[in-house]
């Protein structure tokens, strides 16, 4: 088996794990004659391992005719914003010591290369969860990247 066709099947296999978001809006950015428009969407996706914390992703999506084919790749803009909606519960499985923390939301936003992660950290010093947000591919990420902290307040121990 090639390297690359390795690559694609776990790559299938990892994106069919992954948390999956609810699309709560979107706006068109740019008008597009053929297919879809550009436009900026907002999902929702409940934290697996935290009950009680919702993040809100806004993200480019391309239209046009390869992005209403699913071939076009999506930009690497993205914000991030999470929310305690209720009394949050830690789950056993939380990794409170990980300094490279634990991947909670991943989107695929190309064929197969590229892809939209949100990795969740504890701090354990201020008793807070602090989400990132950023892009990657297999070769070359971007540095663009967004934050957000939910903190974790006493009544919640």
């Amino acid at each position: 088996m090639t390297m690359k066709k390795l690559l694609i099947i776990t790559s299938v296999i990892f994106s069919s794990f992954a948390v999956q978001a609810e699309e709560v809006g979107s706006v068109d950015t740019v008008f597009k004659i053929l297919g879809p428009d550009h436009k900026i969407v907002v999902e929702a996706f409940d934290d697996p391992d935290v009950k009680n914390v919702t993040c809100y992703i806004s993200r480019a999506k391309t239209g046009g005719i390869k992005g209403g084919l699913g071939l076009a790749e999506d930009t690497s803009d993205a914000a991030i914003s999470c929310q305690q909606v209720g009394p949050v519960e830690l789950s056993d499985s939380i990794a409170r010591n990980k300094s490279e923390g634990e991947v909670v939301f991943r989107k695929r936003t190309s064929l197969v290369f590229k892809k939209l992660q949100v990795v969740r950290f504890y701090d354990k010093k201020r008793n807070t969860l602090i989400y990132l947000s950023y892009s990657d591919k297999i070769v070359n990420g971007s540095p663009k990247n967004a934050l957000s902290a939910v903190p974790i307040m006493p009544w919640n121990k």
